[in-house]
Protein backbone atom coordinates (compact mmCIF):
# COMPACT_ATOMS: atom_id res chain seq x y z
CA UNK A 1 0.00 0.00 0.00
CA UNK A 2 1.61 3.46 -0.84
CA UNK A 3 0.71 6.07 2.23
CA UNK A 4 -0.06 9.61 0.48
CA UNK A 5 1.81 12.39 1.93
CA UNK A 6 -0.81 15.20 2.29
CA UNK A 7 -0.33 18.24 4.04
CA UNK A 8 0.93 21.69 3.24
CA UNK A 9 4.44 22.24 2.14
CA UNK A 10 6.33 25.43 1.90
CA UNK A 11 9.16 26.74 -0.39
CA UNK A 12 12.17 26.74 0.91
CA UNK A 13 13.94 30.21 2.04
CA UNK A 14 16.45 31.72 -0.06
CA UNK A 15 19.34 30.93 2.11
CA UNK A 16 18.24 26.99 1.47
CA UNK A 17 17.83 27.43 -2.06
CA UNK A 18 21.31 25.86 -2.57
CA UNK A 19 20.04 22.30 -0.99
CA UNK A 20 17.13 21.68 -2.33
CA UNK A 21 17.07 20.50 -5.75
CA UNK A 22 14.05 21.62 -8.49
CA UNK A 23 10.52 21.09 -7.99
CA UNK A 24 11.13 19.93 -4.33
CA UNK A 25 9.31 21.86 -1.08
CA UNK A 26 10.44 21.07 2.75
CA UNK A 27 9.26 19.32 5.07
CA UNK A 28 9.44 18.98 8.97
CA UNK A 29 8.02 15.88 9.05
CA UNK A 30 8.95 12.71 7.72
CA UNK A 31 6.57 11.26 5.56
CA UNK A 32 5.68 7.34 5.04
CA UNK A 33 5.51 5.71 1.64
CA UNK A 34 6.42 2.55 0.60
CA UNK A 35 4.86 -0.45 -1.54
CA UNK A 36 3.42 -3.27 0.05
CA UNK A 37 3.08 -4.52 3.56
CA UNK A 38 5.20 -3.42 6.76
CA UNK A 39 6.98 -6.01 7.93
CA UNK A 40 7.55 -6.91 11.38
CA UNK A 41 9.82 -9.00 13.15
CA UNK A 42 10.20 -11.27 16.44
CA UNK A 43 13.36 -12.38 17.72
CA UNK A 44 15.66 -11.03 15.82
CA UNK A 45 18.92 -12.84 16.52
CA UNK A 46 17.80 -16.06 15.13
CA UNK A 47 15.69 -14.89 12.70
CA UNK A 48 17.31 -11.79 10.71
CA UNK A 49 20.64 -12.18 8.31
CA UNK A 50 22.21 -9.87 5.71
CA UNK A 51 23.47 -11.88 2.65
CA UNK A 52 26.12 -10.67 0.44
CA UNK A 53 26.25 -12.65 -3.04
CA UNK A 54 27.21 -12.21 -6.83
CA UNK A 55 30.27 -10.83 -8.70
CA UNK A 56 32.22 -11.37 -5.17
CA UNK A 57 34.96 -13.62 -4.37
CA UNK A 58 32.82 -15.98 -2.38
CA UNK A 59 29.11 -15.10 -0.83
CA UNK A 60 29.02 -14.16 2.70
CA UNK A 61 26.27 -13.65 5.56
CA UNK A 62 26.08 -11.54 8.58
CA UNK A 63 23.85 -12.62 11.66
CA UNK A 64 21.74 -9.81 13.58
CA UNK A 65 24.39 -10.09 16.17
CA UNK A 66 27.51 -9.73 13.95
CA UNK A 67 26.23 -6.92 12.00
CA UNK A 68 25.28 -4.70 15.02
CA UNK A 69 28.73 -5.46 16.44
CA UNK A 70 29.91 -3.81 13.40
CA UNK A 71 31.82 -0.28 13.75
CA UNK A 72 29.34 2.78 13.52
CA UNK A 73 29.09 6.30 12.29
CA UNK A 74 26.63 8.77 12.68
CA UNK A 75 25.95 10.79 9.06
CA UNK A 76 23.97 14.39 8.99
CA UNK A 77 22.56 14.59 5.34
CA UNK A 78 19.58 16.32 3.37
CA UNK A 79 17.43 13.76 1.79
CA UNK A 80 14.88 14.30 -1.59
CA UNK A 81 11.94 12.38 -2.69
CA UNK A 82 10.52 11.54 -5.87
CA UNK A 83 7.07 12.84 -4.74
CA UNK A 84 8.27 16.52 -4.21
CA UNK A 85 9.56 16.55 -0.60
CA UNK A 86 12.89 17.53 0.62
CA UNK A 87 13.96 17.03 4.37
CA UNK A 88 17.37 18.90 5.50
CA UNK A 89 20.00 18.08 7.99
CA UNK A 90 18.49 14.06 8.51
CA UNK A 91 20.66 12.42 11.10
CA UNK A 92 21.64 8.80 10.54
CA UNK A 93 23.72 6.01 12.31
CA UNK A 94 25.01 2.91 10.75
CA UNK A 95 28.22 0.68 8.85
CA UNK A 96 29.58 3.10 6.39
CA UNK A 97 29.12 1.45 3.41
CA UNK A 98 32.80 1.42 1.87
CA UNK A 99 33.68 0.62 5.59
CA UNK A 100 31.32 -2.69 5.30
CA UNK A 101 32.72 -2.98 1.93
CA UNK A 102 36.38 -4.02 3.62
CA UNK A 103 34.85 -6.79 5.79
CA UNK A 104 33.76 -8.93 2.48
CA UNK A 105 36.10 -11.16 0.21
CA UNK A 106 37.26 -9.42 -2.85
CA UNK A 107 34.96 -8.26 -6.04
CA UNK A 108 35.52 -10.15 -8.61
CA UNK A 109 36.56 -7.08 -11.58
CA UNK A 110 34.28 -5.57 -13.39
CA UNK A 111 31.26 -4.68 -10.88
CA UNK A 112 29.66 -1.30 -11.24
CA UNK A 113 26.60 -2.00 -9.71
CA UNK A 114 24.69 -3.08 -6.67
CA UNK A 115 21.05 -4.81 -6.25
CA UNK A 116 19.74 -4.17 -2.98
CA UNK A 117 16.82 -6.76 -1.99
CA UNK A 118 14.49 -6.13 0.86
CA UNK A 119 11.79 -8.04 2.31
CA UNK A 120 8.66 -9.07 0.11
CA UNK A 121 10.86 -9.22 -3.17
CA UNK A 122 11.69 -5.47 -3.10
CA UNK A 123 15.04 -4.56 -5.11
CA UNK A 124 16.79 -1.09 -5.89
CA UNK A 125 19.90 -0.92 -7.85
CA UNK A 126 22.64 1.52 -7.17
CA UNK A 127 26.17 2.17 -8.39
CA UNK A 128 28.62 1.25 -6.40
CA UNK A 129 30.34 4.88 -6.79
CA UNK A 130 27.57 6.45 -5.03
CA UNK A 131 28.12 3.80 -2.67
CA UNK A 132 31.62 4.44 -2.17
CA UNK A 133 31.15 8.18 -0.88
CA UNK A 134 31.03 9.63 2.85
CA UNK A 135 27.24 9.61 3.11
CA UNK A 136 26.07 6.34 2.25
CA UNK A 137 25.12 3.93 5.24
CA UNK A 138 24.02 0.74 6.06
CA UNK A 139 21.31 2.24 8.48
CA UNK A 140 20.01 1.73 11.83
CA UNK A 141 19.04 4.49 13.27
CA UNK A 142 17.33 7.79 12.60
CA UNK A 143 18.00 10.62 14.88
CA UNK A 144 19.35 8.48 17.29
CA UNK A 145 16.46 5.90 17.56
CA UNK A 146 15.93 2.75 16.37
CA UNK A 147 14.40 3.03 13.06
CA UNK A 148 10.50 2.69 12.87
CA UNK A 149 9.04 -0.20 11.01
CA UNK A 150 7.78 2.36 8.94
CA UNK A 151 11.08 3.71 8.05
CA UNK A 152 12.81 0.34 7.13
CA UNK A 153 13.85 -1.29 10.37
CA UNK A 154 15.79 -2.82 11.60
CA UNK A 155 17.80 -2.16 8.25
CA UNK A 156 17.81 0.43 5.24
CA UNK A 157 20.40 1.71 2.71
CA UNK A 158 21.25 5.01 3.27
CA UNK A 159 22.87 6.83 -0.28
CA UNK A 160 21.32 10.63 -0.28
CA UNK A 161 22.60 11.94 -3.59
CA UNK A 162 19.52 10.01 -5.05
CA UNK A 163 15.77 10.03 -4.68
CA UNK A 164 15.16 8.67 -1.34
CA UNK A 165 13.01 5.42 -2.83
CA UNK A 166 17.16 4.38 -3.73
CA UNK A 167 17.61 4.18 0.18
CA UNK A 168 15.60 0.87 0.08
CA UNK A 169 13.69 -0.24 3.26
CA UNK A 170 13.50 -3.86 5.33
CA UNK A 171 17.31 -4.24 3.48
CA UNK A 172 18.06 -8.46 3.41
CA UNK A 173 20.91 -8.38 0.79
CA UNK A 174 23.57 -6.95 -1.41
CA UNK A 175 23.99 -8.45 -4.92
CA UNK A 176 27.48 -7.41 -6.89
CA UNK A 177 26.66 -7.11 -10.48
CA UNK A 178 28.94 -6.55 -13.17
CA UNK A 179 26.55 -4.53 -15.58
CA UNK A 180 22.82 -2.61 -14.34
CA UNK A 181 19.80 -4.05 -13.84
CA UNK A 182 16.89 -2.23 -13.11
CA UNK A 183 15.25 -2.66 -9.46
CA UNK A 184 11.63 -2.54 -8.55
CA UNK A 185 10.46 1.26 -9.15
CA UNK A 186 13.00 1.66 -12.33
CA UNK A 187 10.90 -1.68 -14.00
CA UNK A 188 7.35 0.47 -13.46
CA UNK A 189 8.60 3.71 -14.70
CA UNK A 190 10.85 5.94 -12.31
CA UNK A 191 14.43 6.95 -13.64
CA UNK A 192 16.94 4.65 -13.73
CA UNK A 193 19.87 6.81 -12.89
CA UNK A 194 17.08 9.24 -9.99
CA UNK A 195 19.30 12.59 -9.47
CA UNK A 196 17.08 14.66 -8.03
CA UNK A 197 19.40 17.84 -9.33
CA UNK A 198 18.27 16.73 -12.59
CA UNK A 199 14.81 16.00 -11.71
CA UNK A 200 15.38 12.22 -12.93
CA UNK A 201 11.75 11.23 -11.73
CA UNK A 202 10.64 8.96 -14.15
CA UNK A 203 11.51 7.65 -17.27
CA UNK A 204 11.00 8.96 -20.40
Amino acid sequence: MLNAFRRKTERAPEDLQDRVPPGQYLTEKFPVLHYGDVPHYQNLEQTWDLRVWGAIESPKTFSYTEFRALPTIDVVTDIHCVTRWSKLDTRWTGVRFRDFLELLPPLQPGVTHVMAHCEYGFTANVPLEYLMLDDALLAYKYEDQELTPDHGYPLRLLTPKKYFWKSAKWLRGLEFMREDRLGFWERYGYNNSADPWLEERYSD
